[in-house]
């Protein structure tokens, strides 16, 4: 393989595979590798999830592509990660609205069409797709680490189901990384600053999720500054997963 840093190890699909298979992709990739190592997480391997809100609010977002872009982004840091060149995708609302996999060279244009596809878009229920990817996760077998990007635009009508959820997945291989669409200053986004800083370990048993504001205009932060903070909380995560033999 062909690593994009020749002094650093390889990633799991190498540059020349991206230009082969989805060469749209290319400046996604190198700008995701920059960030990874920065974040001296080279070589590191993790399955990666998306997980994408459908609630009624959300439609502006699929309407002007933001939501693809984010899909595209995500793909292209899980082409370091993970080598099977796939993320799998669940979108929910008041419930799960449906679950697909996103794959390397097959995912132009696919979010928009598959929103499209799910019919109704309701409310805002984040354990429901939590227990999607708990579920997806177990089935696959794995005990590796994985990366979850968690994309809402507003907090959830249960919240207590919703920090259950996080809690019981703390002692899990996965690490929750939420976005928030939208107002900066909407109290909505409360309930998310407070579950990234849920105690440990009264709480849980190490801190397993993350959580930022992208703003109102999510596309007009750049590919380096979503990456940076896509990443800001994973390598600490990591290492509190190890230490308490979560992570092999």
């Amino acid at each position: 393989m062909t690593a994009t840093n020749r002094s650093g190890p390889a990633p799991a699909i190498s540059l020349s595979k991206v230009q082969e298979r989805a060469p749209d992709l290319v400046n996604l990739y190198k700008a995701a590798g920059d960030s990874l190592r920065r974040q001296g997480l080279e070589g590191v391997r993790a399955a990666v999830y998306l997980v994408l809100d459908r609630s009624g609010s959300m439609r502006p977002y699929y309407r002007d592509g933001t939501m693809q872009n984010l899909a595209e982004q995500v793909l292209s840091l899980s082409a370091h990660l993970d080598d099977d060149g796939i993320v799998p995708v669940v979108f929910f609302s008041t419930d799960v609205d449906g679950s697909t996999d996103l794959a390397l060279g097959r995912h132009r244009t696919r979010i928009e069409k598959l929103h499209q596809n799910l019919g109704h878009m309701g409310r805002t229920n984040y354990h429901w797709a939590m227990d999607e990817v708990i579920d997806h996760y177990a089935a696959s077998g794995s005990r590796s680490p994985a990366l979850v990007v968690f994309q809402t635009d507003g907090g959830p009508t249960s919240r207590f189901a919703a920090e259950r959820y996080l809690c019981k997945a703390a002692a899990l291989p996965l690490f929750w990384q939420f976005i928030g669409f939208g107002d900066p200053d909407d109290n909505e986004f409360a309930f998310l600053r407070k579950l990234d800083t849920l105690a440990v370990p009264d709480r849980r048993v190490v801190d397993n999720a993350g959580f930022f504001h992208a703003g109102r205009s999510p596309q007009s932060t750049t590919d380096h500054q979503l990456y940076d903070r896509l990443l800001g909380e994973f390598p600490e995560w990591l290492t509190a997963a190890r230490t308490a033999r979560i992570v092999e």
